[in-house]
């Protein structure tokens, strides 16, 4: 019998995917076997009519049957871009988010040198704000190890051994006795409410770490605790910049008022939702 060609196995792919509900079950499927046969995939045509050999073929089925299963595609290929690079990631650290990017904008809005990601994950935030601002340096911190380990990961593949630390603790418990004021503190932290929980896609909810989604109470706690000390830390004229839940705009802007924080402003999304909250410290 001969091999199957990239055609037939597409084909069923996309019918397995699409019955198990996936949403864009044929670009999903499309992409899956552009990994396997690692050609890009805007490419992937050209090899369609070819025969698939059997290992590749049994690789391209098994990631298909965990893609039906609700794992993210991140997952499978274990890369996801953002704001222009592709980052390694897995189920130790949340997936980027198109909708960050709105943070990455606000940030490089103002120059800015030593810069402070809380909670970094995959410390997509962090190397990309570095690697935009080439005499820039900063710290991310995060409560896992294990996404410390991603997070270093990407660090050495996008060459800012030089310019980036990572620092295992809890918020501000993690900071070394000798950081320095920061220009920029930026954070996308679990935002999400227990009570919000169940309504998430499996993907997210089933897939991604339960600690970088929600606080197991009303989504806030993150804020309270970042907030609290972002005076103490940034240095004059520095700047705060967190994501937010769409619904949580008002009460984390007044907590950064509440830290004496200036020109605090809440910006919108591409969609027209609230996304980040931005505050100042005041010159001197």
């Amino acid at each position: 019998m001969s091999p199957p060609t990239g055609s037939a196995l597409l084909v069923e792919a996309t019918r397995q995917l699409s019955a198990a509900g996936i949403a864009d079950a044929g670009r999903d499927a499309r992409r899956l076997l552009a990994h396997v046969l690692r050609v890009p995939p805007g490419r992937l045509t050209l090899f369609l009519p070819e025969p698939v050999a059997d290992e590749q073929a049994e690789d391209f089925s098994a990631l298909v049957t965990r893609r039906a299963g609700r794992v993210p595609m991140s997952h499978l290929t274990g890369r996801r871009a953002f704001y222009g690079r592709d980052f390694r990631v897995n189920g130790d650290v949340l997936d980027p988010r198109p909708e960050t990017e709105m943070l990455i904008e606000a940030a490089l809005g103002a120059p800015f040198e030593d810069v402070l990601d809380l909670g970094t994950g995959s410390g997509c935030i962090l190397l990309t704000l570095l690697a935009e601002r080439p005499t820039s340096r900063g710290i991310g911190t995060d409560l896992s190890a294990a996404a410390l380990e991603v997070a270093a990961w990407n660090r050495d593949a996008c060459k800012l051994e030089d310019r980036a630390s990572f620092r295992q603790g809890s918020w501000w418990e993690a900071l070394p006795g000798d950081a320095p004021l920061f220009d920029l503190i930026v954070s996308n932290p679990p935002y999400i409410a227990l009570s919000e929980m169940p309504g998430l896609s499996p993907e997210v909810r089933d897939h991604e770490p339960r600690m970088a989604l929600t606080d197991e109470g009303d989504g806030l706690a993150a804020y309270r605790a970042i907030s609290s000390q972002l005076a103490a830390h940034l240095a004059p004229a520095g700047r705060a910049l967190v994501e937010i839940g769409p619904t949580q705009g008002a009460e984390v802007a007044a907590m950064f008022a509440a830290q004496g924080l200036q020109d605090v402003a809440i910006i919108p999304d591409l969609d027209g939702r609230d996304r980040v909250v931005a505050g100042r410290k005041a010159a001197g």
